[in-house]
């Protein structure tokens, strides 16, 4: 493995760690990842403590006063609650004084107990529970081993978020059974006080072989049918209500803020994602022996991040196929996923992104509605931002605009 000097490209990075790796509870109808069609046996394989400790020691030591951990599976929470407070403890153990320590966990929720809730809420976690809709909806594909449906189980885990006001939001999977019921799922959302949702288009997310598509459940029309019948709900005649992330981040794009999403970005995000016997690759859709970059419990962080897999796959998204250096929107998804896209030998070349389509349907459905929405949104942060940082006096053609957007006020409102 290299041992080159760490660019400071990679400083900060996130970690997403595959917690059971496989194992579930469920056997969803649609899961690609999970082999164990809900049966994961009586031993749960979580991560060694070992490697956990090393790897967490390791992380701690170059954090810089911020440190963000996403727990996954499979199922994570089949490690059992005192794996993760074994986690919580070496989190506090190695921090550095005054680290801001920031963990994430995407469940299916049908495990949340008064004690998991309780847990979550101390140590402050955010929730990610996936939910398809309504329980029409989420039955049908959402099922155990057994086949029964588990909208029951999912929302009994909700309430117990809901009484310890633990911070949670809702995964939806956009898949055959959905794709035409935007409305109705946004509906049924708002009726349970739902405020933060995220949409994923169902898709084979293995990396096999890379410059094959993986297997898609919906095409890209029935995307962009489904993204602009619930950007209509969304926009609510510009009074959004309820927080759809690719909305967002499209408004993001809009305010001139940088976008936290993938698709939305210029560049894949520095991250590192972990296996449960801690083998590391640079993404979740990039999970395959040919894009491992090592593993932490014998590898550094250093190393693995100088890996030249890393940068290679770094390198993909901005490597933009023609159609995409021209295009009007561009500056939205600046060629999408790398996944999604068809690659051509040694990664020169590459198709436009699978859903392209659909994101030029939404990009365009929704331009106007966007520029008044966002004119709105940043008028009013300049005003507030205007009257707490410069006493209502304007700033300086080279000061930050108040608008928050990180530009010099010349380059944005000014």
């Amino acid at each position: 493995m290299s041992t080159g000097c760490l660019t400071t490209a990679h400083q900060n990075i996130n970690v997403m760690w595959k917690t059971v790796s496989e194992d579930c509870n469920l056997a969803c109808e649609y899961c690609y990842y999970s082999t164990c069609g809900g049966k994961p046996g009586k031993k749960i394989n979580h991560i060694d403590s070992v490697v956990l400790e090393k790897f967490i020691k390791e992380y701690m030591e170059r954090s810089k006063g911020a440190a963000t951990f996403a727990w996954q599976g499979g199922e994570p929470l089949l490690a059992g609650l005192d794996f993760f407070e074994e986690v919580v403890a070496l989190q506090a153990k190695y921090a550095p004084k005054n680290t801001i320590i920031s963990n994430s966990l995407q469940t299916n929720g049908t495990l949340i107990t008064d004690k998991w809730a309780a847990f979550f809420k101390k140590y402050n976690f955010l929730i990610g529970v996936s939910l398809d809709g309504t329980r029409e909806i989420h039955d049908a594909k959402r099922v155990d081993s057994s086949g029964q449906g588990s909208f029951d189980r999912v929302m009994r885990g909700i309430n117990y978020l809901r009484s310890h006001r633990v911070d949670f939001n809702i995964l939806s999977v956009i898949h055959k059974g959905n794709v035409t019921k935007a409305s109705e799922m946004i509906c049924f959302f708002e009726s349970e006080g739902f405020q933060f949702v995220q949409f994923i288009p169902c898709m084979d997310f293995r990396a096999q072989e890379i410059n094959k598509l993986g297997v898609y459940d919906i095409t890209p029309k029935e995307y962009g049918d489904f993204l602009c019948e619930a950007f209509d709900y969304w926009y609510n005649n510009g009074e959004p209500r309820t927080s759809i992330r690719f909305f967002d981040e499209m408004l993001n794009v809009y305010v001139n803020r940088e976008p936290g999403s993938c698709i939305h970005r210029a560049s894949c995000p520095q991250t590192i994602i972990l296996e449960q016997n801690g083998d590391a690759f640079p993404c979740d859709f990039f999970i395959h022996p040919n894009w491992k970059i090592g593993n932490v419990g014998t590898d550094s962080i250093d190393e693995i991040l100088a890996h030249p897999l890393y940068d290679k796959f770094l390198a993909m998204k901005p490597n933009l196929p023609d159609p995409c250096k021209t295009c009007e929107w561009k500056k939205l998804c600046h060629g999408g996923c790398p996944r999604n896209r068809e690659w051509g030998p040694e990664l020169a070349t590459s198709d436009v992104d699978y859903f392209c389509s659909s994101y030029k349907r939404i990009y365009s459905y929704a331009d106007e509605r966007m520029k008044q929405l966002g004119d709105r949104v940043r008028a009013r942060l300049f005003q507030q931002n205007l009257a707490h940082y410069y006493n209502g006096k304007h700033p300086k053609r080279n000061d930050p605009c108040p608008c928050g957007s990180g530009k010099k006020y010349k380059q944005c409102c000014g």
